[in-house]
């Protein structure tokens, strides 16, 4: 089993995710799926895709605050803190295996919960995997390998990238002559 590429960087986003959680700090948990995502895209590391899409997901979550008035919510709070405590400490061990058990755990614990719940959750962890797979295209990762990371087809990514605007900027423009020129003086300084 290949090791974990960003094991310190992982292990932090793990345990910021955890406070922001306890503290209900939704900016913090979106932050570090951001940060995740840059890691992912140096590395192509299905390792930190996963855990990018994961944070995201929990952060579009716990904004919901409806979602705490469903019955399964205690279960499912529960399992997310659990799982994420797992996957530290499998970490810390160097355990790849168990690391990975844990953060699919997290996402498997959306299966026991019933109704409405499991649909919402269901839908935004759906909707967490297409919004990441179009931040990693964002960033250079080809339409076809971004969909193969994430396992969404290239349809649902080139549609929501075509919506956000991604797909439309122009790489060509620079700045203008005087501005680049004070710009390298200001770097020489």
């Amino acid at each position: 089993m290949s090791e974990v590429v960003e094991k310190e960087n992982i292990l932090r986003i793990l345990s910021a995710s955890r406070k922001a959680i306890e503290e209900k700090d939704i900016l913090s948990l979106k932050e570090l799926s951001n940060q995740t995502v840059h890691s992912a895209s140096v590395y192509q590391d299905p390792d930190s895709i996963a855990l990018a899409v994961l944070v995201y997901a929990l952060s579009k979550i716990f904004e919901r605050s409806k979602y705490e008035t469903y019955k399964d919510w205690p279960y499912f709070n529960k399992a997310i803190i659990n799982g994420i405590d797992n996957a530290i400490g499998c970490l810390k061990k160097n355990d790849t295996e168990c690391f990975r058990k844990h953060l699919q755990g997290i996402r498997a614990a959306v299966n026991k919960l019933s109704g409405h719940l499991k649909l919402y959750i269901e839908d935004v962890f759906r909707k967490a995997m297409i919004n990441k797979a179009s931040r990693l295209y964002e960033h250079g990762i080809s339409m076809g390998q971004t969909s193969s990371l994430l396992g969404i087809t290239p349809f649902e990514l080139s549609e929501y990238a075509g919506g956000t605007g991604i797909s439309d900027v122009d790489l060509s423009i620079t700045l203008d002559i005087k501005t680049r020129i004070k710009d390298a003086l200001e770097f020489f300084k």
